[in-house]
């Protein structure tokens, strides 16, 4: 999905993404919110602190609200190549965030300029040869020692890939198995990349959902993080 195309779903992608998901018995905010408190939890593990964090094709903002109560302290950054999409986020969550436009083929920051790197269902928006690249930029932007934390749907579960074939902002997604992405993080130069599954259980089973953190290295949840580190 390129620029125009971004543009042109941002004003309704909130609510395509409701339905989308309404199978679930989950809304957005659950999703958005489930990845953050995981983020912190991987920067209490790695003892960072997360001062400065980037949401790379942060979109609407959905995750803005949940980094505003997990990193209380932190400062954050949205970088996303769809204006429109930007200025939704910025009328949605005024202050919560700096909000800045990814305009060619390299982030619009200093080096080591970030603690941590995030980004959420939007590497199979871009075109696979082009992983390495956005990675080492990635790398380039986080500071040593810091982390990049990606999470994407996983083709090996059914009702994730349904989902992505019948979403319409989803028209020219490609998704990507975690195997294949961790040797795209390697490539680029992140070290210890580690897999986790994630979303194993409907809200209709939200009873089981204690479970799921045994369940993270069985490769059938709807979605996976993949966490890594740059070395000093």
């Amino acid at each position: 999905m390129d620029v125009a195309e971004f543009d042109t779903v941002a004003e309704e992608y909130q609510e395509q993404h409701r339905s989308n998901i309404a199978i679930t018995g989950e809304a957005p905010e659950y999703f958005a919110e489930y990845k953050i408190n995981l983020v912190r939890q991987f920067t209490g593990q790695k003892n960072i602190d997360a001062a400065h964090i980037l949401d790379f094709g942060s979109g609407i903002g959905n995750s803005i609200p949940h980094f505003n109560r997990f990193f209380p302290a932190a400062k954050l950054t949205c970088a996303d190549v769809s204006q429109r999409s930007l200025d939704i986020a910025n009328s949605r969550f005024p202050g919560l965030g700096q909000n800045v436009r990814i305009e060619g083929a390299q982030l619009p920051f200093h080096d080591e300029s970030f603690d941590v790197a995030f980004s959420a269902c939007v590497f199979h928006h871009i075109p696979h040869a082009e992983h390495v690249h956005w990675l080492k930029e990635l790398r380039r932007v986080t500071r040593p020692g810091g982390i990049v934390a990606i999470f994407e749907h996983n083709p090996l579960n059914p009702l994730t890939v349904h989902a992505v074939n019948t979403c319409p902002f989803d028209v020219n997604a490609k998704l990507i198995r975690a195997s294949n992405f961790v040797k795209t993080y390697q490539q680029a130069g992140w070290q210890r990349p580690s897999v986790r599954y994630h979303l194993f259980f409907p809200r209709a089973l939200a009873a089981l959902r204690g479970l799921e953190r045994h369940l993270s290295r069985v490769a059938i949840g709807a979605q996976y993080s993949i966490v890594a580190t740059k070395s000093h």
